[in-house]
């Protein structure tokens, strides 16, 4: 086979896969202690090891042979001519498809721009894939020399070994550099004898392609470049990897090198697009001239302290806990393996992030055909995958979000001139990174008629606000053109005489009796109301406030239906679909916690109602997971727990644990590996800027166990202990002061707080306050 198709693996011994005896070349048994491993290269991209800084990403197959490692890069988007579009004015005959709404019409909406055509954004894609060939060995060295890969969480830094062949990588957020460093050791070794080139041919590259390489050997080892042009465009981009070589030589050997006899050999990579030519001169001597040790130390100072902030520890069996990924995924009840994703999920996550959020696949592809363009789908992926980064302490993760949002603020006030007449901001629902003009214009999937997406976007760097206790400028100022555009946009009445949200849309849902664009979908409702009162709470000052806050008073109240659920659609006559994948109807559960059993028990009870009416459909891992989500917010662990099972019993996780959309690893897809520990948090703690819930939907089968180092949303960091006897410590460590209430799980209650200051025994309630600097600790016990 050739290198592209090779199955993967040589005769490499693995040993009894996770036995403390088996042969492991380095340490003892099992992964880092953050981490996972493999006893074989990987076969598939899906199942390379990840690495990443945010900007710069590398997916790395650790095979001794062909030492492959895929580039990616968060700006890599392939031109397809929607990076032209602008939305198209519909403004003029917004009030007769109100008026025709309003009337009664269930499917005057779909002529609303069905004479624009459907664009997907550019969709995302790889640059490359280093390779370093080397003569396979024989069999009597393969037995002699068992193989294992490893990756450290904590470090970002992937580690492959077969004998005396060690190759390491990662992506420094230091030097924003892919770093690969290859060494071959021994008495007998006779140094590294190898192949290098820059390898352009991964799966569905289009064809048409400009392909472009210089070779350059210079005093310490080598250059390479290669330059892609895009089909039809003036746009391209080229990589640049520095090859320095300790010992031996070096010689040009067809579109790459030969390295003979070499101790080591150092790679670093880095990829740009850009227009025009770039001078691969330039873009080499700016490469750090540093050895790998300084370079792994400049990045760990970045990236250990973030991953470290927080973290799940869970009472495993140690065998379990020794076991490979590609193992561990086979036993869904296993607390190990949740343990193992906690870890992961966050690794990738912060890997992900940096010039911007993570896209649909993370910042990875191996493939240039991603599904959904591997955009940033906005109306819930994008904020399921974020939704950990305030309280897993990851404002890296938010931080590039804001990014998003804000390079993207002009291209939302033309969807919002140009789609709805309105002054303010309008968010798309798809965006490659570029471009947040709305396209997506489809009969069933009316994203352009979607005008929540602007809250729900900003929605998360509120949280890091009320986390973090400080307000970034630019965020009220675009919680305001929020305001703003609802000002303009919510004009038409009801027969109630309240506020019609008109047109509406419920991502990405319908009612059964009606078309997709309708009226009052109960997630506009909820984002109108909830930016209206922000902008003003925000910005107090502000001269329309008070005319804010009255606007809010306006808008429909949400409809329980006849099933004794909230409805999606708060309009009279329009029927349910239970039966999606999508609960944008539960966005005033969560993240906005306006529904909650505390504070609005029988709209809580409503809503639990609708999430067990909702169907899996197609059974996405979002969907899932989203489940989870709002379960948690209800206190339903049960429910909970179903729906967490059903991702990890469904075969969603690939040996690298990243995830697919679908079961059977079906679409590689960021969603479930990055809001899995949002679910974790969510089921031992949350927390509003007035309001500490411990244990609120605790699974029955998790088992004793510690999360350390939550962040909540009134200034403390929160460390938990739990045992299997239903006792929990809480220590809690205030940034500032504050005074919350405390809920506790169901038959818990607050049973003292350390020696002193013991409070009364209660239903599971207290109030607290909290002073900046003073821990305090909190003893729950059962009730009775």
């Amino acid at each position: 086979m050739s290198g592209d198709e090779r199955a993967g693996g040589g005769p490499y011994p693995i040993g009894a896969a996770g036995s403390p005896a088996g042969p492991y070349p380095i340490g003892a048994a099992g992964p880092p202690a953050h981490g996972t491993w493999e006893p074989r290269p990987a076969a598939r991209w899906e199942d390379a090891f990840l690495s990443g800084n945010g900007r710069h990403g590398a997916m790395v197959y650790g095979d001794p042979v062909d030492d492959r490692v895929i580039v990616t890069h968060h700006t890599l988007v392939r031109p397809n001519g929607s990076e032209h579009a602008r939305p198209p004015r519909l403004a003029d005959r917004l009030a007769r498809l109100q008026d025709v709404l309003l009337a009664g019409d269930t499917t005057a909406a779909e002529r609303f721009g069905a004479d624009y055509p459907l664009l997907w954004v550019q969709p995302f894609h790889p640059a490359f894939q280093t390779r370093i060939r080397s003569a396979p060995p024989t069999v009597e060295e393969a037995g002699a020399s068992p193989y294992r890969r490893t990756v450290d969480f904590s470090t970002g830094e992937t580690d492959a070994v077969h004998g005396d062949w060690h190759s390491r990588t990662f992506v420094s957020r230091a030097d924003d550099v892919i770093v690969q460093y290859v060494t071959r050791s021994g008495i007998t070794c006779a140094g590294i004898t190898a192949d290098l080139l820059l390898d352009p041919a991964l799966p569905g590259a289009p064809s048409g392609l400009a392909i472009g390489r210089s070779t350059i050997l210079t005093a310490d080892g080598a250059r390479l470049a290669l330059r892609v042009g895009y089909p039809g465009s003036d746009l391209a981009y080229t990589g640049v990897t520095a090859v320095r070589v300790d010992g031996g030589t070096v010689s040009v050997a067809g579109d790459g090198i030969h390295v003979e006899g070499a101790r080591g050999v150092l790679l670093l990579t880095r990829v740009r697009r850009h227009t025009g030519d770039l001078d691969p001169a330039r873009e080499g001597a700016a490469l750090p001239p540093v050895d790998y040790p300084t370079l792994l130390a400049r990045h760990q100072a970045l990236h250990r302290p973030a991953f470290e902030r927080a973290s799940l520890t869970l009472h495993c069996d140690a065998e379990e806990r020794a076991l490979p990924g590609s193992e561990l995924i086979r036993r869904p009840e296993s607390p190990a393996l949740l343990e193992r994703l906690f870890a992961a999920g966050r690794y990738h996550l912060l890997s992900s992030s940096g010039m911007l959020p993570p896209r649909l696949t993370g910042l990875w592809t191996g493939d240039w055909n991603t599904a959904w363009s591997g955009a940033f789908t906005t109306n819930a992926n994008l904020n399921l995958q974020i939704a950990s980064a305030a309280p897993a302490a990851l404002p890296e993760v938010t931080e590039a979000h804001a990014r998003l949002i804000h390079g993207q603020l002009a291209d939302w006030r033309d969807n919002a001139r140009e789609i709805f007449g309105a002054r303010g901001i309008v968010a798309p629902s798809h965006t490659d990174g570029e471009s947040g003009h709305t396209r997506h214009f489809q009969r069933a999937y009316p994203l352009h008629l979607w005008t929540a997406g602007a809250d729900w976007l900003l929605q998360p760097l509120v949280e890091h606000a009320e986390t973090s206790g400080t307000t970034d400028p630019r965020l009220i100022d675009a919680l305001c053109e929020v305001a703003v555009f609802y000002t303009d946009f919510l004009t038409r009445n009801g027969p109630d005489g309240c506020v019609a949200v008109v047109p509406s849309y419920s991502p990405e849902n319908r009612p059964a009796n009606a078309s997709w664009g309708t009226v009052n979908a109960t997630m506009d409702i909820a984002a109108a109301h909830h930016a209206l009162t922000t902008a003003a709470a925000f910005s107090r000052d502000h001269p329309d406030a008070a005319h804010w806050r009255a606007l809010a008073d306006r808008l429909p109240p949400y409809r329980v239906n006849e099933d004794e659920a909230l409805a999606e659609w708060a309009w009279n006559g329009l029927h349910e679909t239970y039966d999606h994948r999508h609960l944008s109807h539960l966005y005033p559960v969560w993240p906005l916690d306006r529904i909650n059993p505390y504070d609005t028990p029988q709209l809580a009870r409503a809503a639990h109602r609708a999430l067990e009416l909702r169907g899996a459909e197609n059974d996405s891992a979002h969907g899932y997971l989203h489940h989870a989500l709002v379960a948690a917010r209800l206190r339903d662990g049960e429910r909970l727990s179903a729906a967490l099972n059903a991702v990890l019993a469904g075969d969603f996780f690939h040996d690298s644990l990243m995830s697919a959309h679908y079961p059977s690893r079906d679409v590689y897809n960021a969603d479930a590996a990055h809001t899995l520990p949002s679910v974790v948090i969510e089921a031992l703690v949350q927390s509003t800027p007035n309001r500490l819930v411990l244990l609120p939907a605790r699974p029955a089968t998790l088992p004793s166990g510690e999360l350390r180092g939550v962040r909540t949303r009134f200034g403390s960091l929160v460390d938990l202990f739990w045992t299997d006897d239903g006792r929990a410590t809480a220590v809690l460590h205030p940034t500032r002061d504050a005074r919350i209430d405390l809920r506790t799980g169901t038959g818990l209650t607050l049973v003292g707080e350390g020696a002193s200051s013991p409070v009364p025994a209660g239903a599971g309630v207290a109030s607290l306050e909290l002073t900046a600097g003073v821990d305090r600790v909190l003893e729950l016990g059962p009730c009775g």
